[in-house]
């Protein structure tokens, strides 16, 4: 099987010498299709940087980005915004819905700006409100929802497309603990059954217990590597938070 993504040797520089910050230097790792990947490092580590470069939001100083066997550095203007539209999904910690619209129509905007035929659209929203749990809340606008609702909102907003990998920069971040538990768990749910590709960036342990594989991040270098095997997540937790020891994070209790 190859992988999904490959990335290699990827650095990312702010700002111009002598007063340069170096947020990523030479990452390399793989995704595999189906796989659930965490990322993880503690506040300024590089990893938000990381994931703002797969989704070609940041341009990335050196090194390569290669996304089934397309590397986004070669990809043209109109290449590059069909990739953030249809390759990959975005699911972001501040949910970034609008207020002025339904969750049904935050839901199918994308459908809409990429041009999914109607019919389909409305059968995959059927099929991700059932299972995200949130009929209840189409009608309603984003205000009118709990953080929990807004946040599976928006996740089936990054999903409505099918993306080929979806990215999730610190989904329970703004989320309570019974929510953030929950969100963790239609996610995986999302991988298990729908054979969805994620990759999560978090400093939540508890979160980062969910995925089937850690990467941890310190200073913009990579760190260490974690894999889960038929472990309970409570042991895979224990593992994680040993190393978050190490790099000055974690979390006290798990979900």
């Amino acid at each position: 099987m190859e992988p999904i993504l490959y990335i290699e040797n990827l650095s990312k520089t702010y700002g111009q010498a002598p007063s340069q910050t170096r947020a990523l230097e030479r990452i390399t790792f793989q995704v595999m299709p189906g796989e659930f990947l965490g990322i993880m490092g503690s506040s300024g580590s590089g990893k938000s940087t990381l994931l703002n470069c797969i989704a070609a939001i940041t341009k990335p100083t050196g090194g390569s980005i290669v996304m089934e066997g397309k590397k986004l550095q070669s990809l043209s203007s109109k290449a590059l915004a069909a990739y953030r539209g249809q390759t990959v999904g975005y699911l972001f910690q501040n949910f970034e819905l609008l207020d002025n619209l339904t969750g049904r129509e935050n839901i199918l905007l994308p459908a809409s700006l990429h041009s999914l035929v109607e019919k389909e659209s409305l059968l995959r929203l059927q099929q991700l409100a059932y299972y995200l749990e949130i009929t209840d809340v189409l009608d309603r606008f984003p205000p009118q929802m709990s953080g929990g609702q807004r946040q599976r909102v928006a996740a089936a907003r990054a999903m409505i497309l099918r993306p080929r990998l979806l990215l999730a920069d610190e989904p329970t971040g703004a989320l309570d603990s019974k929510n953030a538990k929950n969100i963790m768990e239609k996610l995986s749910g999302l991988n298990q059954d729908e054979q969805a590709t994620i990759l999560m960036v978090t400093h939540d342990s508890n979160a980062a217990s969910f995925c089937k594989r850690i990467l941890f991040i310190q200073d913009g270098v990579m760190f260490h590597e974690l894999r889960r095997g038929d472990e309970k997540r409570q042991d895979f937790y224990q593992r994680i938070l040993k190393v978050m020891a190490q790099l000055g994070g974690g979390s006290c209790h798990v979900l």
